[in-house]
């Protein structure tokens, strides 16, 4: 297996494991079986902030279609909606999030998996993430200063 890939969020070290696959919307998706178990990448995770709650709009087994949202994450940054990764389906949650979302913040490649997921889509590889947010980072980062700006 290859080592872990690292992206440069300034200062901030946001590891991409390489034993798992990516989607656009910053989420991992780990082969498990036919399935996917999905999860917050680092770097989504450091750009949300400490994440507190979870909440899902749409029940286990549900078919779902790219970018239809599926819950909703508040964090210390935003309340923001999650949306699906690809088309597929989402076939259950993991209760120890929904019980202390806090565990995505500490282990967000282990315990802080959010639910296990069905698609024929095919993913990012780490490689082609790293790409991607190559491709965003200073997009990323005016948005961000912008935020820090309107706060003051």
């Amino acid at each position: 297996m290859a080592d872990d890939l690292l992206f440069m969020m300034g200062k901030y070290e946001a590891r991409i494991p390489s034993d798992r696959l990516y989607s656009k919307n910053h989420l991992w998706l780990k082969p498990a079986g036919d399935l996917y178990q999905v999860g917050f990448t680092a770097y989504s995770v450091r750009l949300l902030k400490d994440v507190y709650f979870l909440g899902w709009s749409v029940d286990p087994s549900t078919t779902v279609r790219y970018q239809q949202e599926i819950g909703e994450v508040e964090s210390s940054k935003a309340i923001s909606s999650l949306y699906a990764p690809f088309d597929g389906r989402v076939v259950d949650f993991n209760p120890r999030v929904l019980d202390d979302p806090s565990v995505i913040n500490t282990d967000g490649y282990g315990q802080g998996w959010l639910y296990t997921f069905e698609s024929a889509e095919q993913p990012l590889t780490p490689a082609e993430y790293i790409k991607l947010l190559e491709g965003t980072w200073d997009a990323t980062q005016r948005m961000l200063k912008g935020q820090v700006n309107e706060d003051l």
